[in-house]
């Protein structure tokens, strides 16, 4: 068997992106992540289609850490859950009505991990678990690049305040629009955390509006936007 390397954690390596401190909305420059991803749709307290995703999902990146772990003696710690969001009338869902909400449910895996190692992570993950689901997670690649993230503290479902604030406030402050999907981050496990207690990162892929230079209106310019990337030769973000 290969000699097992120092394990990657997306949280450690991704500071800015995956253990933000900022309670209120600031701008990130997320690069190009590799991950797990399957999608569904319809409310996702209630829908046996979400919770058969999400068991998929898991199910396909713990046999998929092992396998990489055993044949390239690289290992890593499955990231947290990450969803993106959207529904056909935005309106739908920052009123959260979540039954008609559209979902993309992701797990960041390190680059080293290939398509064949995700195809065969896959279908070993389908013969032990027997889930039907597991046939519909895939690799996927995203680069959100400038994007406005906060940390979120408290109930999902008192999330629409600091959105609508996103959406009506700071966006256009900083002559901005979404330019990409509602993605979520869950850093907290909702079965062993307080609703109160949950720590969830809110992100929005943004560009300029036609003509605008986000700096011109107080926005950072991009050298004082966060980096996702740690330096290589420091550490540093």
């Amino acid at each position: 068997m290969p000699r097992t390397t120092a394990k990657y954690d997306v949280k450690r390596e991704l500071k800015a992106c995956y253990a933000p401190r900022n309670t209120d909305w600031e701008l990130v420059d997320v690069p190009e992540l590799r991950y797990l991803a399957t999608e569904g749709s319809g409310d996702p307290n209630t829908s046996p289609a979400y919770r058969q995703a999400v068991e998929a999902l898991y199910a396909v990146a713990y046999t998929l850490k092992f396998a990489s772990k055993n044949e390239l003696g690289r290992d890593f710690v499955v990231g947290p859950l990450e969803g993106l969001w959207w529904a056909d009338d935005m309106d739908d869902f920052l009123a959260r009505r979540k039954e008609n909400w559209r979902w993309r449910l992701l797990i960041n895996v390190p680059d080293w991990i290939t398509a064949g190692l995700i195809d065969g992570a896959r279908d070993s993950a389908l013969s032990k678990k027997g889930l039907p689901a597991v046939r519909g997670v895939r690799s996927e690649t995203l680069h959100e690049g400038t994007s406005a993230q906060v940390l979120h503290i408290g109930s999902y479902d008192d999330e629409t305040p600091i959105l609508t604030r996103l959406h009506h406030d700071y966006l256009p402050a900083h002559r901005l629009r979404e330019a990409g999907l509602h993605h979520e981050i869950y850093l907290s496990d909702p079965r062993r955390t307080e609703p109160a207690a949950l720590r969830t990162v809110l992100r929005q892929p943004v560009e300029p509006l036609p003509g605008a230079d986000p700096a011109d209106d107080g926005g950072p310019a991009p050298e004082h936007l966060s980096h996702g990337r740690r330096s290589a030769a420091t550490g540093s973000e």
